[in-house]
């Protein structure tokens, strides 16, 4: 088998890089051709899953801001890598800072 299919074969929990955290937070969101606020239902240091009836589609790159404690917020760069239209997307964080990471990590070990 060759490389590629061995990708395909691992269920997507396999492929994850970071464990995931409940974190349910209004997510502001801007790219695809829509706008708008999501709430997130799980995230992790690569990435997060919104629930949102916007039509966007894998490959399409947002703009999120993460609220996070003490009135701080994480901007990131983020491409849709699963999209469930009308119900949600997962999205893998793009060029997260050191600083926004750092907020990250420690929003998550609250939860």
């Amino acid at each position: 088998m060759i490389e590629e299919d061995l990708a395909e074969d691992q269920s997507s929990d396999e492929r994850r890089h970071y464990d995931r955290s409940r974190l349910l937070v209004d997510v502001s969101f801007d790219g695809g051709d829509a706008t708008g606020v999501a709430s997130s239902k799980d995230i992790s240091l690569g990435g997060l899953y919104m629930n949102t009836q916007a039509n966007l589609p894998e490959g399409s790159v947002l703009l999120l801001r993460i609220p996070v404690a003490e009135g701080k917020q994480v901007v990131v760069n983020a491409e849709v890598v699963y999209s469930n239209p009308g119900s949600g997307v997962g999205v893998s964080f793009q060029g997260l800072s050191a600083e926004d990471r750092a907020l990250l990590e420690v929003e998550l070990r609250r939860n």
